[in-house]
C-alpha cells in the first residue's frame, strides 16, 4: 500500500519546464496526493531539472539535500532534461529514490514504489530517440498568464546545445488537439497564453499544419486576451506571422529571438540556421510593422573561437538594431556536443567580461525603449502579489508597469497611460515617478 499522501515541487530551468511541473502536479492530485510548499515535510518531493544553466548537478544535489533535511524519510524522484543527459550521475546523490527520463517523467505514479538498491536510486530512462509522444502541458497557479507548451523538441542540432538529446526531435499535437487545451485554459479565468516549446516556429514540422495556421486558429479563442509568442528562431519567423501579429486584436507586438552572435562567422561555427543579414530583416520588419513592438534577443558570449574582433562584431551589430533588452548567456561547455571539438578554448574571465560588456548594452536598450512609452496610452494586464505596497503588470508589449496594490485589479486590464522610469526600472502609472534617462544611468 502505498503511505504516501503529500509532494512538493522544484523546478529548475525554462518555463517549458514550469508547464511541464504543473502537469505533473495535476497527475499527483488527480491521484488523490495534496500538493503543499517544499518546506512543509511532504512525502514526496519531484525535482524537475534543467540542462541548459550551469552547475545542474550542483543545484540538484543542494535540493535532494535540502529536501532530506526536511523530511529524512521523503521519496525523492528526479526528472527533467538532467535527468535525461545524466541519469547515472543523479542516480548516485544519497537520498535520490528515482530518476525518470523525458518519456517517463509523465507516468510517475507508477514509479513510486521503486526504491534504491546497493546505494543507487532506480532509474527509468528510454533513449531519447524512442520518445516520440507529446504530452500537452501547461503551467497553473497563476492567476493572469499561462504558459501553454504548444511543441517539445528540437531536430536543429546547433553545436553548443544539448536540448535535441534531452528532450527528442521536434514534434506536436494537431492545431485541433492544440485548440482543445488552450479553451481548457480559457475556461480557468487567465486573460494571457505564453506559447512556448522548445522550438515553437517549427510546429508541424513542414508538413501541412504549421505555426501560422495554429496562430491564425488560436486568435479566435474566446476568453484570452492576449497570446504572446514566447521566443522563435529568426529563420521561422516569417513576414505573414509578423504581419500577423501587426493586425491581431489578441497576438501582442512583443518578440523574442535568438540571435547568439552578430557575427557570421560565429553563427556557422553554432551550425545556426540564418546570417547577420536575415536577422536585421526581421527586426526591420517587425518595426516597420509594430513601431513600438518590444524585441528580446538571447546572445551567447566566449563561444570558441570567438576572437575580440569577432565579439566586437556581435557589440556593434546589437548596438545597431532596434532592440529591447537582452538575455545573455556565457558559453560553457556540454558533453556530446560538436562545440567541444572547436579550438581556440575562450578563458572563463574573457567570457565573463563580455558578459558584463553586453549585460550593460541590455540595460540601455531596456531603458531607452521604455522611454519610448512614456506618454503613451497602452493596456496593462495586472498581476503579482503586494511588494511594498505595491503591485505590478505588462503592457501589451512588455513594459513593466507598478502601481499601489489593488485586490480588485489582480487580472483586469486597464488601459492607462504610461508614466516616469524609477531608479528601478520600473514605470509608474501618471507622470509623477523620478526619471531616469539613458544618459543619466
Amino acid at each position: 500500500m502505498n503511505p504516501y499522501k503529500t509532494v512538493a515541487f522544484y523546478t529548475l530551468g525554462c518555463k517549458l519546464n514550469f508547464s511541464e511541473t504543473s502537469t505533473i502536479t495535476r497527475l499527483f492530485e488527480d491521484g488523490g496526493y495534496a500538493k503543499v510548499d517544499f518546506d512543509d515535510r511532504p512525502d514526496i518531493y519531484v525535482i524537475n531539472t534543467c540542462s541548459v544553466t550551469d552547475h545542474a548537478d550542483k543545484k540538484c544535489r543542494n535540493l535532494v539535500r535540502r529536501a532530506k533535511s526536511k523530511n529524512p524519510d521523503a521519496f525523492i524522484a528526479v526528472v527533467g532534461c538532467y535527468a535525461q543527459l545524466k541519469p547515472d550521475e543523479i542516480a548516485n546523490i544519497p537520498g535520490v529514490n528515482v530518476v525518470l527520463g523525458a518519456n517517463e517523467k509523465f507516468n510517475i505514479l507508477d514509479y513510486l514504489d521503486k526504491q534504491p538498491s546497493s546505494g543507487k536510486a532506480h532509474i527509468e530512462n528510454g533513449h531519447i530517440k524512442e520518445v516520440k509522444t507529446f504530452i500537452p502541458s501547461y503551467s497553473a497557479n497563476d492567476r493572469t498568464r499561462t504558459f501553454l507548451k504548444i511543441q517539445d523538441g528540437c531536430d536543429y542540432f546547433c553545436s553548443f546545445c544539448t536540448i535535441p538529446l534531452a528532450r527528442g526531435s521536434s514534434r506536436n499535437q494537431s492545431i485541433e488537439e492544440t485548440l482543445k487545451v488552450a479553451r481548457e485554459v480559457a475556461e480557468s479565468g487567465v486573460k494571457e497564453i505564453v506559447l512556448t516549446g522548445v522550438n515553437i516556429g517549427d510546429f508541424g514540422q513542414g508538413e501541412e499544419e504549421d505555426f501560422f495556421g495554429l496562430i491564425k486558429e488560436l486568435e479566435n479563442i474566446e476568453g484570452i486576451e492576449r497570446f504572446r509568442i514566447s521566443s522563435i528562431e529568426p529563420n521561422l519567423l516569417s513576414n505573414e506571422i509578423i504581419d500577423f501579429v501587426a493586425q491581431s486584436k489578441r497576438f501582442v507586438p512583443h518578440f523574442h529571438i535568438p540571435l547568439q552572435s552578430g557575427s557570421d562567422e560565429m553563427l556557422k561555427s553554432m551550425r545556426r540556421r540564418y546570417l547577420t543579414d536575415l536577422y536585421r530583416e526581421r527586426i526591420e520588419r517587425i518595426k516597420e510593422k509594430m513601431p513600438d513592438a518590444c524585441i528580446g534577443v538571447d546572445v551567447i558570449v566566449g563561444f570558441p573561437g570567438e576572437t575580440e574582433d569577432e565579439f566586437m562584431k556581435t557589440v556593434d551589430f546589437i548596438r545597431s538594431l532596434d532592440v529591447s533588452y537582452l538575455h545573455v548567456f556565457t558559453y560553457s561547455e556540454r558533453a556530446n556536443t560538436t562545440a567541444l571539438r572547436i579550438e581556440d578554448v575562450i578563458p572563463m574571465q574573457v567570457r565573463q567580461e563580455r558578459n558584463k560588456i553586453l549585460t550593460n548594452i541590455s540595460h540601455k536598450k531596456k531603458r531607452a525603449f521604455y522611454e519610448t512609452q512614456i506618454g503613451s496610452e497602452r493596456k496593462v494586464l495586472w498581476e503579482g502579489s503586494e511588494n511594498q505596497g505595491m503591485m505590478h503588470g505588462f503592457t501589451d508589449n512588455y513594459v513593466k508597469v507598478q502601481k499601489p496594490f489593488d485586490e480588485d485589479s489582480v487580472n483586469e486590464t486597464e488601459e492607462l497611460v504610461l508614466g516616469n522610469i524609477d531608479r528601478n526600472g520600473l514605470v509608474s502609472v501618471g507622470i509623477d515617478a523620478d526619471m531616469m534617462t539613458v544618459s543619466e544611468k
